[in-house]
C-alpha cells in the first residue's frame, strides 16, 4: 500500500481557520506573527476587510495552519507517509514536512512568493470544466484567442487557464459559446503561467539565500509530477511559478508505484475529490482514503 500527505494551496483558505492548532502551538504562533509582522491569528479568525482572500496574506496563513496540523499530525505519531505532494502554495508544505527546510525559512518563502505574486496583478485565472486540456487549447485557437496559458492540470477533464484581463475575456466568450462550463477564480493575477517570468526571476534570486536539505521522504513536484530532485531545488521551486501545476500527473505517478493507494489531505477536501476522479479510469487501482 502507497501512503501519501496531500497539502492543499490557495483557495483553501476559510475565515476561522486555525482554530484548531493555534492554541496547541502558542510560541510558534507567536513567532510567526512577529516574523509576518501582523496578527495572523485575527486574521485567521476575524478576516477584516477580505484580507484572508489576498494573495499576500493567504500564502502565509495557509502555510502556517497546514505547518501546526503536519506537527500535530506529528505529535500524534500517526501513520508516516510515503510520499508528500502539496497543490501549487501546498507544495511548500510538503517539502516542510519533509524535512527540507524548516518552519521559519519555509515561512519566509512563502511571505516572499505571496508577495512577488500578489505583484503580478495585470490579469486572472479560469477554471474549465469537462472538457480535455489539449481540446481546450485547440478549441481557443480555433476562435483566435491568443495569450492564454494552461496554468493547472488538475484531472483529465478539469483545468484552470491563465493569462491578461483582455485575453481571459476573449476565452470567455470563446467557452461560453461552446457551452463549456467555466469559472473565473477569485485570485489575484495570471499565475502558473509566461506572465510570471518577472516574479520567478525575483524568487529565484531570493532563493539562492537558503540551503536546502535532501528530502527524508520523496516529495512529488507540480512542475513534473515526479519526485523532487535535491539538486534542483531551488529550480523546481522558480519553475513552479511559471509552468503548469501538474496535480493528474503526480497523481498518475504515486498510483504507477505498483500497489494500491491510500492518502490523507490536511486542510482540505478538494484535492480528494480529485483523487478519486484521476484514478477512475485507470482499471484495477485502488484508492482509498485514510
Amino acid at each position: 500500500m502507497t501512503f501519501a500527505v496531500l497539502f492543499p494551496g490557495q483557495g483553501a483558505q476559510a475565515r476561522g481557520m486555525g482554530g484548531d492548532v493555534f492554541g496547541s502551538y502558542p510560541g510558534l504562533t507567536r513567532f510567526a506573527c512577529d516574523l509576518l509582522g501582523y496578527d495572523l491569528v485575527a486574521l485567521c479568525r476575524d478576516d477584516p476587510d477580505g484580507r484572508l482572500a489576498r494573495t499576500e496574506y493567504t500564502q502565509p496563513a495557509l502555510f502556517v495552519v497546514n505547518a501546526l496540523r503536519t506537527f500535530e499530525r506529528e505529535r500524534r505519531e500517526a501513520r508516516r507517509a510515503d510520499y508528500y505532494l502539496g497543490h501549487s502554495l501546498g507544495e511548500y508544505n510538503a517539502l516542510l514536512a519533509a524535512g527540507v527546510f524548516d518552519f521559519e525559512t519555509g515561512l519566509r518563502l512563502v511571505k516572499r512568493r505571496g508577495e512577488l505574486m500578489a505583484a503580478a496583478s495585470a490579469g486572472g485565472m479560469t477554471a474549465v470544466l469537462d472538457l480535455p486540456p489539449e481540446s481546450l487549447l485547440g478549441l481557443l485557437q480555433q476562435d483566435g484567442v491568443d495569450g492564454i496559458d494552461l496554468a493547472v492540470l488538475n484531472t483529465g477533464t478539469q483545468s484552470v487557464v491563465a493569462g491578461p484581463a483582455e485575453a481571459l475575456s476573449a476565452a470567455h466568450e470563446a467557452l461560453k459559446r461552446r457551452g463549456v462550463r467555466h469559472v473565473p477564480l477569485r485570485v489575484g493575477g495570471p499565475f502558473h503561467s509566461r506572465y510570471m517570468h518577472p516574479a520567478r526571476t525575483e524568487f529565484e534570486t531570493y532563493l539562492r539565500e537558503f540551503t536546502f536539505a535532501e528530502p527524508h521522504t520523496p516529495v512529488v513536484a507540480n512542475a513534473t509530477g515526479l519526485p523532487y530532485v535535491t539538486s534542483e531545488t531551488v529550480r523546481t521551486l522558480c519553475d513552479q511559478i511559471v509552468r503548469p501545476v501538474r496535480w493528474s500527473d503526480s497523481i498518475r505517478h504515486l498510483l504507477g508505484q505498483g500497489s494500491p493507494l491510500e492518502y490523507e489531505e490536511l486542510g482540505g477536501r478538494f484535492l480528494s475529490k480529485m483523487v478519486k476522479e484521476i484514478a477512475l479510469p485507470l482499471q484495477g487501482r485502488e484508492i482509498s482514503h485514510a
